[in-house]
């Protein structure tokens, strides 16, 4: 069974990525009523935690519930990291990750994120004075390499092990791919496979079925998968690929019922915790997956992402129920 420092994993262990303005506290908690067995917290800059930052402050709220859970941090200035390690320890998280795998412009440009996979020699020198100044395990989550021509993963994260990180989630494509094209996951499995790897290694990207999760199981041998985009607006992707592990069957899909439901605690749960506005704001990417397959939707979706006020978009999942009650989802 994996072990992330000293928390035991079930075999295989599902994993929330990080995700900016998706892995919130509502969000999170939906998904670990699913199954999720790790949870993270929304990328936060280090720069914004020292500067106190309300934005960045915010997303270090856990809970209980959540657990065990992880707050990830980006930056590249050594000051700045550190200090942020001390604002995160504070709030109690059972890990601390590092995020050296954002591909966006507005972060590689300050050379965080993948932005440091063109620096190894920071990487590993910034990853080994955080661990050194936590007692929590660190965790870094990171893509193939800058391009293709520069691809040196397997060394990478020996490097990165041997400075003491408990975990690495590696997403299969460069950060000159940003998301395009298709995952390859051959040279996470090379991590996996080298002798001197004896930390977990998990699988990101393009874990979008049950089938997918199976395949980076036992074809390519990783210690479990990190599921991002195939849970937005659907969090029972989890129970779904447990499910399929168990039984080698699919659950049915949910209900509309059970999706108007999650839709609705979820944006009640993101108004009671960031406020009416940015509630209604933030949770709006998730509605076409979470209607995902219903015919002729358009007009409702509408509703949904157009409106400001909460009380237009819960209105607009009533009449989904009523308009499409009798749909069958496959």
């Amino acid at each position: 069974m994996p072990k992330i420092g000293p928390i035991e994993l079930p075999e295989f262990p599902l994993l929330l990525a990080p995700m900016e303005d998706v892995s919130d506290p509502p969000f999170r908690a939906l998904c670990k009523e699913q199954g999720a067995d790790v949870v993270y917290t929304e990328f936060i800059s280090s720069e914004g935690l020292i500067r106190d930052a309300a934005k960045s402050t915010m997303k270090l709220d856990i809970y209980e519930k959540e657990r065990p859970v992880g707050i990830q941090i980006f930056g590249a200035e050594m000051d700045s990291m550190l200090q942020a390690i001390d604002i995160v320890e504070k709030t109690g998280p059972d890990i601390i990750d590092i995020n050296f795998g954002c591909p966006v412009k507005k972060v590689v440009c300050k050379n965080a994120g993948a932005g440091i996979l063109r620096d190894i020699p920071l990487m590993v020198k910034l990853t080994e004075a955080m661990v050194k100044r936590t007692n929590l395990p660190v965790t870094v989550k990171t893509r193939l390499g800058w391009d293709q021509e520069s691809i040196k993963i397997v060394e990478v994260a020996e490097r990165l092990q041997d400075v003491g990180i408990q975990a690495i989630s590696i997403h299969g494509r460069t950060r000159v791919q940003m998301y395009k094209g298709q995952a390859d996951w051959k040279p996470i499995a090379a991590v996996k496979n080298n002798p001197r790897m004896h930390i977990p290694v998990f699988g990101n990207g393009d874990v979008d079925s049950p089938e997918a999760a199976v395949r980076m199981r036992d074809e390519y041998g990783l210690d479990g998968a990190m599921i991002g985009r195939a849970s937005i607006g659907y969090p029972w992707f989890f129970k779904e690929v447990k499910h399929f592990f168990e039984t080698g069957t699919h659950l049915p899909p949910p209900t509309l019922q059970e999706r108007v439901d999650a839709a609705r605690r979820h944006l009640q749960m993101s108004i009671d915790w960031k406020g009416e506005k940015l509630g209604v704001f933030e949770t709006r990417r998730h509605y076409t997956n979470y209607f995902k397959g219903i015919p002729h939707f358009k007009e409702y979706r509408m509703k949904m992402v157009t409106s400001d006020a909460s009380e237009d978009v819960f209105a607009a999942f009533d009449e989904v129920l009523e308009k499409f009650g009798d749909h069958q989802f496959v």
